[in-house]
C-alpha cells in the first residue's frame, strides 16, 4: 500500500500539489465536498481528534481547507475544501482510478476484485478490534 501511496503523492506533486504529504491524504480522503466536522474525520480515519486537528491546521495553512460555522449547529465548525482542495480531491480520484486500472490489467480484473474484497475485510476487522479496545 505504501507503493500506491508513493505513486499517488508523486503524481499529485507533478500535477500542482507538491506540498501534500501522506498524513494530509489520510484526512483529505475522508473529507466530504460539502464539508465534514473534524470529529467525523477523526472517526472515519481512525485517528485521534488531536492528530486530525493538527493536520487540519496544516491543510488550512496550505489553502486546501477552511473552517466554517456548521449551519446545523453554530457552535460546531465544518471543515470545507477550498477550490484547491476540490482540485486535489478530483485529481486524487483520477490518479487512484488509473493506478487501480493498471493493477487490474496486470493481474486480471477478477483477481484484483478479490484482492480488494479481502483487503477491505481485513481493514474492517482491524477497525472493529480497535473500536472494541477503545470502548
Amino acid at each position: 500500500m505504501f507503493a500506491v501511496q508513493g505513486e499517488l503523492f508523486a503524481a499529485l506533486a507533478r500535477q500542482g500539489h507538491p506540498d501534500l504529504r501522506p498524513q494530509h491524504g489520510a484526512v483529505l480522503a475522508y473529507l466530504d465536498a460539502e464539508g465534514s466536522r473534524a470529529t467525523e474525520l477523526a472517526r472515519r480515519s481512525g485517528q485521534h481528534k488531536q492528530v486530525v486537528g493538527k493536520v487540519l491546521d496544516e491543510l488550512e495553512a496550505l489553502g486546501y481547507v477552511e473552517r466554517r460555522p456548521d449551519p446545523s449547529d453554530r457552535r460546531a465548525k465544518l471543515v470545507v475544501p477550498t477550490a484547491r482542495g476540490l482540485d486535489q480531491m478530483a485529481r486524487s480520484d483520477a490518479i487512484l482510478e488509473a493506478i487501480e486500472r493498471g493493477h487490474a490489467e496486470a493481474v486480471g480484473a477478477d483477481a484484483y476484485a478479490a484482492f480488494k474484497r479481502m483487503y477491505r475485510e481485513i481493514v474492517e476487522r482491524q477497525r472493529a478490534r480497535r473500536g472494541d479496545a477503545a470502548g
